[in-house]
């Protein structure tokens, strides 16, 4: 059988994979070894920049064309990788000999090639390439949706930034508020999380065996190679680099990333969810499409599936995004394989997470307005200026006002227009306050 759309075992590679396409260039098998031999490559030209001593003579006008190897790496260059990891049993020291048959084709650098992956482990390069990786995606796949999807909530916001809405608090009618800022709620506070998910360090380990560049100071000691990691991994990857840490990245920052990624998704959780009941309230309808079918059994329904498929894959994303935060800073003495097995899913819950986001896009760009529902609510719940009659009470030191209006609207009865104004025309307060009491309605008591 050929893996492809209809054989892939996840929808993320098959039924969705044309929303997750772009993570392939992160998290992919392809994408982590162009990764590797880009940590490699650049590791190496920083050790010829040091000087080394041995290193000294490299040409560095071959810099670029070192470059060239991870920047031009394609499908063939991944596949031959892995045909020497069929030997090697290793997958980063697979990486290694590529690079060295690199290096031979260049020719002359015979001298250098042992200085490919000097002084490191395994986890040096993987601690380095996986959180560039998901530097990169972030930066250039989500982050840009999450804003497209800010975008359309803002221009919704101000298009109904005047409609007013009964608000529902316990299910039941509330304060009124108004459409625009009810969704515009939803853009802030993804612009706030968005701020969080930012300001999150992005960290790598780099140190060698356990963290303490043993080989690195035995073979020269004169050499501050703390001082070194430092510059490599700031300036050549614009990673943080951890201080302190065993064989292994200590994972907490990576964690928080993980963590603010989750604020997000439930922010569009809720977000889905909300959309979802104005659509069943029938304050929104939805775009019909030509050929499209609703509901298998029932013709009348267009159901909204996009909030629906949104908030299932954002759930998927969540269970992992939270098992990855919990799980990675957790490590037997100096590391056990469990890291490097969960680390190759990281593009899993990113790519339910981007699935979400186009689903949640779509359900709101189907959106047509049903503004007679929403003013017939208003017109139907008279009982919420209650709270706006009783507070002018209060600054009239009328007495006991929160109990006379809830004498008035705790009765079970249907409150009316007309019910409200015979309570106003009873009150013993003066014609300017009854005018201005008389003057409230469900539409207009919308706040600021």
């Amino acid at each position: 059988m050929t893996l492809d759309a209809l054989t892939a075992i996840s929808p993320i590679d098959g039924r969705y994979r044309n929303k997750t396409v772009a993570l392939a260039d992160y998290f992919s098998e392809y994408a982590l070894i162009r990764y590797r031999v880009r940590v490699e490559v650049e590791y190496f030209i920083a050790l010829c920049e040091l000087p080394l001593p041995q290193l000294a003579s490299f040409d560095k006008a071959l810099f670029s064309r070192l470059r060239d190897v991870y920047q031009h790496f394609d499908e063939a260059s991944a596949q031959r990788v892995k045909d020497i990891e069929r030997t090697t049993n290793h997958d980063v020291k697979a990486v290694e000999y590529f690079l060295k048959e690199e290096f031979d084709k260049i020719g002359g650098l015979d001298a250098y090639k042992e200085f490919i992956h000097f002084g490191l482990t395994s986890q040096d390069i993987n601690n380095t390439s996986v959180p560039l990786s998901i530097k990169e995606a972030l930066a250039e796949v989500v982050v840009p949706q999450v804003k497209e999807l800010i975008g359309q909530l803002e221009q919704y916001a101000e298009q109904w930034k005047d409609v007013s809405m009964l608000a529902k608090t316990h299910g039941q009618p509330a304060s009124p508020t108004r459409l625009g800022k009810e969704i515009m709620v939803f853009a802030y506070r993804l612009c706030e999380q968005l701020e969080q998910l930012k300001a999150c360090k992005m960290s790598a380990k780099f140190g060698g065996a356990t963290g303490n560049y043993n080989a690195h100071h035995v073979a020269y000691p004169s050499i501050d190679w703390k001082a070194f990691g430092n510059r490599f991994v700031e300036e050549a990857l614009g990673l943080h680099r951890e201080q302190f840490t065993t064989q292994i990245s200590n994972y907490d920052n990576m964690g928080a990333v993980f963590d603010a990624i989750r604020r997000i998704n439930t922010i569009i959780i809720d977000l889905d969810r909300d959309f979802w009941m104005y659509i069943s309230m029938e304050y929104f309808k939805q775009q019909i499409k030509a050929g499209e079918v609703g509901s298998s059994a029932m013709p009348h329904k267009v159901n909204p599936i996009d909030f629906e498929n949104s908030e299932g894959n954002l759930g998927m994303s969540n269970c992992i995004l939270q098992f990855l935060a919990q799980k990675l800073p957790v490590s037997r003495l100096q590391r056990d394989l469990t890291d490097s097995t969960v680390l190759r899913n990281v593009g899993v819950p990113l790519g339910h997470t981007v699935i979400a986001i186009q689903s949640t896009l779509k359900g709101l760009r189907k959106l047509i307005l049903n503004e007679d529902r929403l003013s017939e609510d208003l017109d139907n719940t008279w009982a919420v200026v209650a709270e706006a009659i009783q507070t002018i009470l209060r600054r009239e030191a009328y007495p006991h006002p929160y109990e006379a209006l809830k004498a008035l609207t705790r009765t079970n009865q249907k409150m009316t227009e007309q019910t409200i104004h015979e309570f106003v025309q009873g009150l013993d307060v003066s014609d300017e306050v009854k005018a201005e009491l008389m003057a409230i309605t469900p539409h207009n008591y919308t706040g600021v």
